[in-house]
C-alpha cells in the first residue's frame, strides 16, 4: 500500500472516500458533476497566477524596496535570512509547479483510476492547501527552499491530482461529448488565475502592514477558502455505473484493424 492510498484509506472515513460509495444511483443528473470539477480546478488553477506573489516577496525583508545581495548564489538564497529573494528565483516555482504535475500525473493516474476522484481530491486539497500553508511558514521564516517544497512539491503533487481527477470523471460522464468535457475542465484550471490573482491582491493589501508584506497571511486565507472548496468539489463527484450510457447515445463501431 502507497502513503497516497493510506492517506485517508483507514479509519471511519474510510467509507466517505471509498470508489463504491460514489456510483450515481438511476436517475443521476449527470450535469451535476461539472460544478464539482469547477470547484476543484478553479483551486488549483492559483498557480497560473502566482506571478502576482513576486514582488511583494522580492521585498520581504526591505518592505519598501529590495535588500539586495549581489553576489548571492542560488543555493545560498534558498537558506539566507538577511537579504531578500530575486524574483528570478522565486519564478523557479514555476518550473516546479508543472514538472511535479506532469509527473504526479503520470504517477498516480492508475491510482485514482482505482481508488476514484473523491479520494484523490481530498489528496490533492490536502496537498495544494497544505504546501500554501508551508509557505506561509517559509515567508514568516524567510526560507526560499521552503516556497519551493511547499508550494512548488508538494503543492504541485496536489495540482496533477487535481487536475486529472476532473478530467478523467467528466469524460467518463460525457462520452458523447469528450471535447465539451475536457473543455469544460480546462476552462476551470485556466479560470483558477483569473480570480486568484485579484483576490490574492486584495488580501495582501488588506493584510499589508508597516512590518509585512502580507503575502503569509494571504497564503494562510486562500489555503483555507481553497480547501473548503476542493474538498466541496471532491464530495460533489459521483462516477456513472457500469454499463451507463447517455439517453440515446451508441457508442461509435470500433474500426477494424
Amino acid at each position: 500500500m502507497t502513503a497516497i492510498e493510506q492517506a485517508g484509506g483507514f479509519g471511519p472515513a474510510v467509507g466517505l472516500l471509498d470508489r463504491k460509495r460514489i456510483i450515481a444511483k438511476a436517475g443521476f443528473n449527470r450535469w451535476l458533476v461539472p460544478p464539482a470539477a469547477l470547484c476543484i480546478h478553479l483551486c488549483i488553477g492559483m498557480a497560473y497566477g502566482f506571478s502576482v506573489f513576486w514582488l511583494p516577496l522580492s521585498r520581504a525583508i526591505g518592505l519598501d524596496k529590495s535588500v539586495a545581495c549581489p553576489d548571492i548564489t542560488l543555493l545560498a538564497e534558498l537558506f539566507t535570512t538577511t537579504c531578500d529573494w530575486r524574483i528570478s528565483s522565486l519564478g523557479w516555482m514555476y518550473t516546479l509547479f508543472f514538472v511535479v504535475l506532469g509527473s504526479s500525473a503520470a504517477i498516480w493516474g492508475g491510482w485514482l483510476e482505482r481508488v476514484g476522484p473523491r479520494k484523490a481530491g481530498v489528496v490533492a486539497a490536502l496537498c495544494w492547501c497544505g504546501g500554501l500553508v508551508i509557505s506561509a511558514i517559509g515567508v514568516v521564516t524567510h526560507q526560499l527552499w521552503m516556497l519551493w517544497a511547499g508550494s512548488g512539491v508538494i503543492g504541485g503533487v496536489g495540482l496533477g491530482l487535481g487536475y486529472i481527477s476532473p478530467v478523467s470523471t467528466l469524460v467518463k460522464w460525457f462520452p458523447d461529448r469528450r471535447g465539451m468535457a475536457t473543455g469544460m475542465a480546462i476552462m476551470g484550471f485556466g479560470g483558477g488565475a483569473m480570480i486568484g490573482a485579484p483576490l490574492a491582491d486584495l488580501m495582501m493589501n488588506y493584510f499589508r502592514t508597516p512590518a509585512s508584506v502580507g503575502v503569509s497571511q494571504t497564503f494562510l486565507a486562500m489555503g483555507a477558502i481553497y480547501f473548503m472548496f476542493m474538498l466541496i468539489g471532491a464530495f460533489g463527484y459521483r462516477l456513472p455505473p457500469v454499463g451507463w450510457r447517455p439517453d440515446g447515445w451508441t457508442p461509435p463501431d470500433t474500426p477494424r484493424r
